[in-house]
């Protein structure tokens, strides 16, 4: 499994919740930030986007610009502060208490993994599809997944093409879309048309917007313990992954 960096989204307003700094709300003691940072203390660089007063030892703080421009925005200022060769992010909003180091390895498991129609590196027939992947062309935040894994065609030569990126889907079929592991070419590529398409800026972007025409496979969360994609929104989502914590 390759390694990889992570950069958390930590920005938003949180309107719905009077402003508060809600990735500094405590769950199970610890802020809901640091349960991020934690469930990633294996990355090679961990970078959190947004006002942050203490952060764990080496990870770096960055704003995005403008700030409160969005999450496109801060994805990009993150990962501007990779090192070149990095080729594996997982990009992550800051309110998600309830993830774990076992919901990452099972991103980057399924992200490694190939499609059913190409061969392995050693020549040989390609690896039974995984049980909860999916393959699908970006379709938006709210995407449902198909329930199979299908190999994704390249547009441009029409051949089999790997996935960009690999999120979780709840239950409904939605995509979490800050909750999930993507290649690092394919989001400055992305970053970059999305760029060209706003007339040079990023505030305000959708996620939908810069996932469009990326490869994504869409995962399903079998594991023990609560969905590691849930985030907190309200106070009752607080309160929830509180109970869900203890």
């Amino acid at each position: 499994m390759e390694t990889y960096a992570a950069v958390v989204l930590a920005g938003g307003a949180a309107r719905r919740m009077g402003g508060v700094d809600k990735p500094a709300l405590p769950v199970g003691g610890q802020p809901m930030r640091d349960r991020v940072l934690a469930a990633v203390a294996d990355a090679t660089s961990r970078v959190v986007v947004g006002a942050a007063d203490a952060v764990p030892m080496g990870v770096r703080v960055v704003r995005e610009d403008p700030p409160g421009g969005g999450p496109v925005a801060a994805a990009a200022a993150g990962l501007a502060l990779l090192d070149s060769d990095t080729s594996l992010v997982a990009l992550l909003a800051a309110d998600l208490p309830l993830l774990t180091r076992a919901a990452i390895g099972d991103l980057l498991k399924h992200l490694d993994q190939q499609t059913p129609d190409t061969e392995s590196a050693g020549g040989g027939p390609a690896p039974a599809p995984p049980a909860r992947g999916d393959l699908a062309p970006a379709r938006g935040d709210l995407a449902p997944a198909r329930g199979h894994l299908a190999p994704a065609r390249d547009d441009l030569g029409g051949g089999e093409r790997q996935p960009d990126g690999a999120c979780f889907v709840d239950g409904d079929g939605r995509r979490q879309s800050l909750c999930g592991v993507w290649r690092v070419a394919a989001l400055r590529a992305a970053l970059n048309r999305l760029t060209v398409e706003r007339g040079g800026s990023l505030s305000g972007a959708p996620v939908r917007a810069l996932l469009a025409g990326l490869v994504v496979r869409e995962v399903r969360w079998s594991g023990e313990g609560p969905p590691p994609w849930f985030d907190c929104d309200t106070d009752e989502d607080v309160r929830r992954a509180e109970e869900w914590a203890r």
